[in-house]
This record gives C-alpha cells, structure tokens and sequence, in this order.
C-alpha cells in the first residue's frame, strides 16, 4: 500500500486550492499555514499525521491549544482551518471521512462574500472580448485571449466551481447545447442552462482550437477536454486560471486580490438573487447540497425586500 502524502505535501496543495478557488491572499495563505504547522508538529508528536488523524486527536489538539494560553478566537482559527482541511482532504478523496466533522468550538460570525458588481464584471468581459480580438496578436496569444474569454464567459453564466469549468469535456461546446451537465462534489451531476453569449463564446473557442490544430497538428486539438493542458490532469489548471483572470483584472482597472473564480461564482450568485432569482433555483444552480450554504447569499435579498418595501409600500415615505 502507497504512503499517504506528507503534511507538508498536503498543507501545500490545500493552499495552493484556497489561492486559485478562493482568491485567498498572501496574509491569509501564510496564517492558514502557520496553523496548519503547528497542528502538524502536534500531530508528530502523538505519532499521527493529516493523513491518519481521528476526531479523539483533533480534540486534544484543541484542549492543547487552551492549555498553553491561546484565546478562544485563536483557537476558533485553528478549528476553523482544521476544518476546510479536511472537507479539502475529503473533497480530494485523500482522506474517506471528515474527523472534524463533528468537532464545536467557539462560535464565530460568518462574514459576506466578497461581490463584483455588475459594471465591475462587464468590464472585465468587455476587456477579455476586445483581447480576444486584438488583431496585432500573434495566433498563440489570440487562443489564449479566446479561452480566457470563454472562460469568463461561461463562469458568469453558470457559476461553476472552477474545478468544474476548468474540468468541462469537449462536448459542452456543441452549438445547439443550451443545458450542460457538470460533475461536481461529491461525483454528483446537475443540469446547467447557458445564455447566447457563452454558447458563443465556446463556439468561437473550439473553432479556434480546431483551426490550430490544422495549422500545427497540435496533439491538444485531440484532447477530450475544452481547455486542454499539457499537465498531469489533461486539462488547465484552476491555478492557471486564476492567474490570468488576477491578470485580467488588472487589465479591467480592478484590484488584483478582489478577483477570483471563486468571487465570480459569488458575483454569479448575487446577481441573480438581486433580480428576483429564488433562493432554491440557486440553491440548484450552484450544487449545494444544503441550502443553509446558499443562505449565506441572504444579505441580497434582504436588501432587495428593503427596497421593494420602500419603493412600493403605500405607507412608505416618499
């Protein structure tokens, strides 16, 4: 049987994932792994690791925590990190059960997503268009432009998780496909409607894929995803992605470190429910098992019954 991966291993590809789906900035990647150390250094000392852990552990890892002075918020941020750990470790199939799961510590308030506004995210489609179009471009960089594009294209039409986009087949292309179905947690399928513009996206992006391939008998033309890569996995990395969209940001006149695939999916979300959407239709959409996850998205839509109370209420002030 192989070994399991290192702590050091698997706190690196965890922070590696909080960067490109969530847009986690340095500061905040440096205190998820300075927790994720000293958990790890408690761990060898008790003969366990990531891998092996059980929730007994997990626990007296938190008592050691109180023992040794730290303040009920510190310890709130150690469980916190803990506990995106190994939804990360299960999610990844690494581990085959959550140990922290179960475990309560002090409570702490949930913050609001981070939300793109409407004219921020047409900025950036107008930008990633005009790129894509750009006819001083060599061919190379104008594929480039196109998948960005598309990418863009598609993520705020479907608010995806990244590690589904960047994972769509070939197929999802076609051009009469107005729902496609995506594989996301946990192995489960969902049925995603698309609007015109990412349809077209995707056409004009195969098109292009397939036109280098004539020209360069590109051996990526063959490949069975829509945003092949020469990487372990076949296809682009959410890595990659999230660089060039932190890129295209920059471009837009955006903040860097406001953007991410994960914000888009936030942006995705928000806007739906600030025209109307229904809190379940989302719910769907997004792949949420539980709608409590949804519910974070609320602050939306009490700010739009405020208004509605205001705006038509008889006995609201005018």
């Amino acid at each position: 049987m192989r070994n399991p991966p290192s702590d050091a291993k698997l706190t690196g590809l965890f922070l590696d994932m909080l960067a490109a789906e969530q847009g986690a900035g340095p500061n905040t990647l440096d205190a998820y792994r300075r927790d994720l150390n000293d958990f790890s250094e408690f761990l060898g000392r008790v003969g366990r690791s990531f891998a092996d852990a059980e929730t007994q552990t997990l626990r007296d890892y938190l008592a050691d925590l109180d023992a040794r002075g730290f303040k009920s918020t510190s310890v709130a941020r150690r469980l916190s990190a803990m506990r995106h750990l190994y939804r990360f470790l299960l999610n990844e199939r690494i581990r085959a059960e959550d140990p922290a799961a179960i475990l309560s510590g002090p409570k702490r308030g949930r913050g609001l997503p981070k939300v793109l506004s409407i004219s921020d995210v047409d900025r950036m489609l107008r930008r990633a268009k005009e790129l894509s179009e750009a006819e001083d471009a060599s061919p190379a960089k104008r594929l480039r432009s196109l998948r960005l594009y598309c990418l863009l294209e598609v993520l705020y039409a479907t608010g995806l998780r990244v590690s589904e986009l960047v994972a769509l087949p070939r197929t999802a292309a076609k051009r009469d496909a107005r729902m496609i179905v995506v594989r996301g947690k946990g192995n489960k399928e969902r049925l995603v409607p698309l609007n015109d513009a990412s349809r077209q996206a995707m056409a004009d992006y195969l098109a292009a894929t397939e036109a280098a391939k004539t020209e360069k008998k590109d051996s990526l033309g063959a490949s069975k995803w829509l945003f092949p890569s020469f990487g372990e996995s076949g296809h682009l990395t959410r890595q990659h992605f999230a660089r060039d969209l932190k890129e295209l940001a920059v471009a837009s006149g955006l903040q860097a470190r406001l953007v991410s695939p994960h914000v888009l999916r936030h942006a995705f979300a928000s806007h739906l429910l600030h025209n109307g959407a229904d809190l379940r239709i989302v719910q769907t959409l997004l792949g949420h098992t539980d709608i409590s996850t949804t519910q974070i998205y609320t602050h939306v839509v009490e700010e739009r019954l405020k208004s509605l109370v205001r705006d038509l209420h008889p006995l609201a002030e005018k």
